[in-house]
């Protein structure tokens, strides 16, 4: 395995991959020609450049920051508001850009991006951030299942359809589709199979007249007649899940366990 910084002078640089949601793989360094290594090709990108890395050799989360212009063709802010790079994961390394040896350093995911006048940056999770979730269920009055994930058993495919968009209106942030009028598409999503927000997942937060209001930002570019992926949705409840689809005994809530108020209450008597 290649050592690095073992010399005063080292033939070596950074570089930094990111593989988008949609599918898309994007790599960069910061020497200043591009790079081929680990089968994908690194553009020379010297104005972005990835802050401190901290690893921790417990199992804190390790930190580290990225930032740069957004003058490169790959990194545009109608993608970053397109949310092409919202939860992407993101590998950071070295790289001997003459033997073209590699080592990464950092794997992660991409947190919150912020965009002001023409450079962004981004806080990187770690994958140790997985050992912080809390792996113990909580009680909760609705259900905690995915509709349609393993726990929820149901098929995805008997709630999909996929049709073509009849209109979209980004001002509103809102998308209808001919004939498709239904209050069952709350809380479900949309996803665009073509366009530039290929391959992202909307929820449909609120429908009204035919409308379909989505809970993150619609971009230009999207026009009537692009296929999508419609599911409906599921508002969790013990009544939808045994009326609605006839699943109560994968019901994974507690609607009549007594809530905190009732150690509150007076007790009273006659």
């Amino acid at each position: 395995m290649r050592v690095f910084f073992n010399r005063e002078l080292d033939t070596a640089a950074t570089f930094w991959r990111i593989y988008r949601s949609d599918g898309v793989t994007l790599g960069f360094t910061s020497h200043d020609r591009d790079l081929v290594c680990g089968g994908i090709r690194h553009r020379a990108a010297p104005g972005m450049v990835p802050a401190a890395i901290r690893l921790n050799a417990d199992l804190s989360n390790d930190s580290a920051e990225v930032e740069g212009a957004l003058s490169h063709d790959s990194i545009r802010a109608d993608e970053l508001a397109a949310g092409l790079f919202d939860r992407a994961a993101i590998e950071i390394g070295i790289v001997d850009w003459q033997s073209l040896e590699w080592h990464t350093l950092y794997s992660g995911q991409l947190g919150p991006i912020e965009s002001d006048s023409g450079s962004f940056s981004a806080e990187l999770r770690s994958a140790k951030l997985i050992l912080e979730r809390d792996i113990v269920p909580r009680t909760s009055p609705t259900c905690r299942a995915t509709f349609c994930g393993p726990q929820c058993g149901l098929s995805a495919a008997r709630f999909t359809s996929v049709r073509e968009l009849a209109a979209l209106d980004v001002d509103l942030n809102r998308v209808s589709f001919a004939g498709l009028d239904s209050p069952i598409l709350v809380d479900g999503r949309i996803r665009f199979l073509d366009g530039p927000q290929t391959g992202l997942v909307f929820g449909v937060v609120a429908m009204a007249d035919g409308w379909l209001t989505l809970d993150r930002p619609l971009v230009e570019g999207t026009y009537p007649g692009t296929r999508t992926e419609i599911r409906e949705g599921c508002d969790h409840t013990l009544e939808t899940c045994a009326t609605r689809f006839d699943n109560a005994i994968n019901f994974r809530g507690e609607p009549h366990l007594p809530g905190n108020d009732l150690l509150a209450r007076y007790g009273g008597g006659s």
